[in-house]
């Protein structure tokens, strides 16, 4: 495992085990700013052992043999309003663009037709994250 590249994420995971270790007291800044700037800069697992040799736990996914690339968190909304808001954000987008339409005349149709295009792209790319 220790010839395997890194991956961004996992790069990132590393950074954010070594802000924990600042939280709880076990890094000084001066040690945290060293470390974070190997850590940015490695490209191989084996680099990063050297780094998380003398903290205890929490470790690097990267470290721990078998674990994958750390998942991004993605926000799940237990509020009915903002289940309700992100499923019809499409029908209220086009709602919108055609009251926009109709109370500008005219005058703003790149708006009317802009909008549910900018809002299902977003919506699109939300689907796909969760």
């Amino acid at each position: 495992m220790g010839d395997m590249r890194l991956s961004d994420a996992e790069r990132q995971d590393a950074l954010d085990v070594l802000e924990e270790h600042v939280r709880t007291g076990r890094l000084d800044i001066d040690e945290y700013g060293a470390r974070s700037a190997k850590v940015t800069a490695a490209k191989r697992v084996s680099e990063l052992v050297p780094l998380f040799d003398d903290l205890p736990s929490p470790r690097p996914s990267a470290l721990l043999a078998g674990a994958s690339a750390p998942q991004v968190p993605v926000f799940q909304g237990d509020n009915a309003l903002v289940r309700f808001l992100t499923a019809g954000a499409v029908p209220i987008a086009i709602i919108l663009a055609i009251a926009v339409l109709i109370l500008s005349r005219g005058r703003l149709l790149i708006i009317s037709v802009a909008l549910p295009l900018v809002v299902a792209m977003i919506a699109g790319a939300r689907r796909r994250r969760s």
